[in-house]
């Protein structure tokens, strides 16, 4: 059976990603933050993903460090025998207009969004290499096509990714490594609930279909990105966004 791995899946997108390629049928790795509470979530997701009938494990890992990463992919490659696919979504926010912005807070997005790509896709692709088969996905971002104001280092990481995924993309397709990036857009989250009534109407006057995406579309894409039915599709930036550029 074929096996993926989720970073940053113990909530969110990730969570939601995760059991949705469990449904598909893929054994499941679940990585989160080294943290209790995340663990915690993580072993939640797990028994979710199990409930499809597959193999899952909750693997704790900090993907902005390098021989952190290294280390897990190993011990999944002994464990899983193979590594099929790989959608980096861990991430975190600090926002601040770039005045304000400290290298603390650049830093740290940088080092969680970007760095973890990085890290991720240099031991994951080597064994994709080797397999000479394999699907990645990067979570990207509409900010990291178009801007938005107060998150210059979140921005930053984001149009990186964009970057690294058509390379990596170029890099990989000959030895039979698809690698496409998905940008999401205004998804429904507990965020959003928190908004007041002008801010959700500004938000959704820009967005042709008048409605925040979900989580569970953010997924579908990311399913059908890693599935036979997109085994010609390599280098694309799939923005889910409800028509947010229209």
């Amino acid at each position: 059976m074929a096996t993926a791995i989720v970073t940053g899946a113990s909530q969110g997108i990730g969570a939601c990603i995760i059991k949705r390629l469990a449904k598909d049928g893929y054994d499941c790795v679940v990585n989160c933050y080294p943290s209790d509470s995340d663990k915690e979530n993580a072993e939640a997701v797990k028994a979710e993903c199990e409930s499809f009938g597959v193999k899952a494990i909750v693997y704790p890992c900090d993907v902005s460090k390098y021989d952190d990463c290294e280390k897990m992919v190993k011990d999944i490659k002994a464990e899983f025998g193979s590594i099929d696919v790989l959608v980096n979504n861990a991430g975190i926010t600090k926002d601040g207009l770039l005045a304000r912005m400290s290298e603390e807070q650049y830093d740290a997005v940088i080092a969680v969004n970007q760095k973890s790509v990085f890290n991720m896709m240099k031991h994951v692709g080597s064994v994709m290499m080797r397999q000479r088969s394999g699907k990645v996905v990067n979570l990207a971002s509409v900010a990291g096509v178009y801007g938005n104001p107060g998150q210059f280092n979140y921005s930053a990481s984001k149009a990186a990714i964009i970057g690294m995924t058509k390379t990596a993309a170029k890099e990989l397709g000959s030895r039979g490594v698809n690698v496409n990036a998905v940008a999401p857009g205004f998804i429904k989250t507990p965020m959003t609930d928190t908004l007041t009534d002008e801010q959700r109407n500004a938000m959704l006057s820009v967005i042709a279909m008048k409605r925040y995406g979900t989580v569970d579309e953010i997924a579908g894409v990311v399913s059908f990105l890693v599935s036979d039915d997109a085994s010609y599709v390599t280098g694309q930036v799939i923005e889910i966004s409800g028509g947010l550029s229209m």
